[in-house]
């Protein structure tokens, strides 16, 4: 017995070590705090072991020691907004329309891009923000019209350096298996969501080291987790992931602090669109090949278009954790390296780092596409081996 509890302690106390050397590593800009945290919680459940508490109290005190940790008894200061400007991409719609709104009323310079000049959420930033909101056509793919928004953005800042880019802009143009994903919406998701934000920061970043800023980057929890039909989308935000965090620790002599945000689902975009669905699988069946579509069958893949438009329909509408999160990371004295923004973003995380692949591999396909029917072949096969099955079994009668 006393073997075990052995065992049950080394597993307990090597958890502890082992997160508290990864929270530590993970948190540059407040390690202090966390070290002081993880240390109180080490010895609490050091004490508790050594008075025999079962292993369940054991974690129950943990649990209970993490909540207390989080809970927050005042606000945090914030750095004064006065004379901060602040450019953001992607605000047709969704959180940078929201984040440029919020911004605004807050006191920032806002400087934000859209697609369309003449389009209802142009239009709609026009009417209700202030006459301090700068509005710029850009396409992010295009240089031309990025290295224009540069020149337009230093003729109004004049000396001034940029206090705050906020990478929002970004496009999910596929759902399906990455076998039968087009490579059209592979270099589409990497031309957008990649390319286009690394354009935009290289850009920038001069009016930003100038005025030491921050970096605030909306990349998404499929750039660090397998979710299902999710690879073009989810290798796009995991090569943008890489590049921002090594942009980090360049810009630390510079002064300038970079944040990533990984936000839950939210509803925004196209994503509420019956017909932008429609049209989506329509255009994977008439560009797939006869022989992918026959393995695979065309009941398999329209499951995955009615899944997508069910998850992307009952997805949240409150937007307000993600555009809270933009305003603490450029207003925080001590912003964090990464922020998960919505409810269970947090909880995937944890299960997918600390929790072994078998079964986070589960919760996840749990949590997010729940298919039923498999793919046509391998239901030939099936019914093969039962045929052969059953006759093995007539034969032993």
């Amino acid at each position: 017995m006393e073997d075990y509890l052995d065992w049950i302690y080394m597993g307990v106390m090597s958890a502890f070590v082992g997160g508290a050397m990864k929270k530590v590593l993970a948190s540059h800009v407040s390690a202090a705090p966390t070290v002081v945290a993880w240390l109180g919680v080490t010895l609490l459940v050091e004490r508790l072991w050594f008075f025999c508490v079962p292993a369940v109290l054991v974690l129950a005190a943990l649990c209970l020691a993490c909540c207390l940790y989080s809970v927050r008894t005042a606000p945090a200061p914030t750095l004064p907004v006065q004379g901060k400007a602040v450019f953001i991409t992607g605000c047709d719609t969704g959180f940078g329309k929201a984040a440029a709104r919020r911004l605004d009323a807050q006191g920032f310079e806002v400087f934000a891009t859209v697609l369309d000049l003449c389009g209802e959420g142009a239009k709609e930033l026009q009417k209700t923000c202030s006459p301090h909101l700068t509005l710029l056509q850009v396409d992010i793919t295009q240089p031309q019209q990025v290295q224009q928004a540069l020149l337009d953005t230093k003729a109004k800042l004049g000396l001034r350096g940029l206090w705050g880019l906020v990478n929002n802009a970004g496009v999910c143009v596929n759902f399906g298996d990455a076998e039968l994903s087009l490579m059209s919406n592979y270099r589409g998701c990497m031309e957008v969501n990649f390319f286009g934000t690394l354009n935009v920061t290289k850009t920038f970043l001069p009016l930003l080291r100038q005025a030491k800023g921050r970096i605030v980057t909306i990349s998404s929890p499929a750039g660090e987790q397998p979710f299902p039909c999710l690879a073009a989308y989810g290798a796009s935000k995991a090569a943008l992931n890489l590049f921002i965090n090594t942009l980090r620790h360049e810009m630390e002599p510079w002064g300038v602090k970079v944040s990533t945000i990984l936000p839950s689902s939210y509803k925004t975009g196209q994503s509420g669109n019956q017909e932008y669905w429609e049209n989506q699988y329509k255009s994977l069946i008439h560009n797939l090949s006869t022989g992918l579509l026959e393995e695979y069958g065309e009941d398999y893949t329209h499951e995955t278009k009615e899944l997508f438009q069910h998850f992307a329909q009952s997805a949240n509408e409150d937007l307000s954790p993600v555009i809270n999160t933009i305003s603490e990371a450029l207003l925080s004295p001590r912003p964090l390296v990464r922020y998960y923004a919505g409810p269970g973003v947090g909880l995937m995380n944890f299960v997918y780092s600390y929790f072994p692949l078998s079964l986070s591999d589960k919760f996840l396909q749990r949590l997010f596409v729940q298919k039923k029917i498999i793919p046509r072949a391998l239901r030939k096969e099936n019914n093969n081996n039962n045929n052969i099955n059953n006759n093995v079994e007539k034969i032993k009668k």
